[in-house]
């Protein structure tokens, strides 16, 4: 989902996370690790949750899946925005804004949608206008990106949380604009950290209060849903579609930033900072992200949903491991590179011209 979801074409002059880091606008020489391997694990949760729909009504899935919609997607649009920060509106950046993020927004919105009318048999509209799942998240990085020049101060901070309290006022779904306004603090937070910032996260005191807020979070996640309706963590209803009023709204969307933010922050401190071979896969999750929706969808086909209705704890292992074991595969690099054609196909055909 992005910086967050930078794909390379894996091959024997650069490594992948060299091919990542120039995609990104930055030298690879300052490549860290460290968001590797948050890319890969939030990548990963993103399948998580995703499978999760596939589950029945019941605790398992409530409590499991409002714990991580609290601040998996925040956490997700945090390193989105760090990995934005060098973004100017200079051709170069533009050029690789529609190839790295609008054209594989056009063929996987065109692809999943005739996939799910095709082979689901659902019935779907407003094709491109209003993202099909999960397709949103290209839609609100190419807005977001040309906001960036225009919010990377701490004054840009206070603009994203009045957009974001003030958009709960729109009804609207053209391009997920709702999305990008509410969950635009969270990508402003990115734009205005610094390593520095980072370095805090690594500190004893921090790690240790924020599993402590962690674990505070995941004990409490199981009364979330009888008090607030799990659509408040898609951050796409306005408070009038939610049945809030305008005060209600407000104070309880300025809360969920709140609370999103400091977990997010909680888990981003718990990543690890080691290079490795789950690092080395950070540099596939737009791969992931762009080809899990047809796994998923299938698995809706064929049934599973009925087959977890009756062993809800069993299911919710079985998809959880079935997720993982999933984006690892995908984001393998023999699998990376050959699917690398589909999600850049501008970017391969430039470097098909250059062999």
């Amino acid at each position: 989902m992005s910086s967050t979801l930078y794909l390379t074409r894996p091959g024997p002059q650069t490594t992948p996370d060299q091919r990542a880091e120039e995609r990104a606008g930055r030298p690879s020489k300052q490549r860290d690790p460290f968001f590797d391997n948050a890319k890969m694990l939030l990548v990963t949760l993103v399948v998580v949750g995703h499978s999760w729909t596939l589950l029945p009504d019941s605790l398992a899935r409530h409590w499991f899946y409002d714990f991580l919609y609290l601040w998996h997607v925040p956490a997700f649009v945090i390193v989105t925005g760090y990995l934005s920060r060098s973004f100017t509106w200079s051709p170069r950046h533009l050029s690789r804004l529609v190839t790295t993020v609008a054209v594989p927004y056009v063929v996987f919105e065109a692809a999943l949608a005739a996939f799910r009318v095709t082979v689901g048999g659902e019935e779907l509209d407003m094709l491109f206008a209003d993202p099909h799942w999960p397709m949103w998240y290209l839609a609100v990085l190419f807005l977001w990106r040309l906001a960036t020049p225009l919010l990377g101060s701490p004054r840009g901070l206070a603009v994203a949380v009045a957009v974001s309290l003030l958009g709960g006022l729109i009804t609207g779904e053209y391009l997920d604009t709702q999305r990008a306004m509410g969950l635009l603090p969270f990508f402003v937070l990115g734009l205005l950290a610094r390593p520095e910032h980072v370095e805090v996260l690594r500190r004893p005191t921090v790690r240790a209060g924020a599993a402590a807020l962690l674990v505070t979070a995941f004990l409490l996640a199981q009364l979330v849903d009888g008090r607030l309706a799990t659509e408040w963590l898609y951050w796409r209803s306005s408070y009038a579609e939610l049945d809030a009023g305008l005060a209600h709204g407000v104070a309880l969307r300025a809360a969920l930033l709140v609370v999103g933010g400091f977990l997010a922050l909680s888990f981003l401190a718990w990543v690890p900072r080691r290079g490795g071979w789950f690092a080395g896969l950070g540099a596939a999750t737009l791969v992931v992200y762009l080809f899990h929706g047809f796994f998923v969808k299938s698995a809706e086909y064929a049934g599973v949903a009925g087959w977890a209705a009756d062993r809800p704890w069993l299911a919710l292992v079985v998809t959880t491991a079935a997720s993982v074991v999933l984006a690892l595969a995908l984001a393998a690099p023999p699998v990376a590179r050959r699917l690398d054609a589909v999600v850049d196909p501008v970017g391969a055909h430039r470097r098909r011209q250059k062999d």
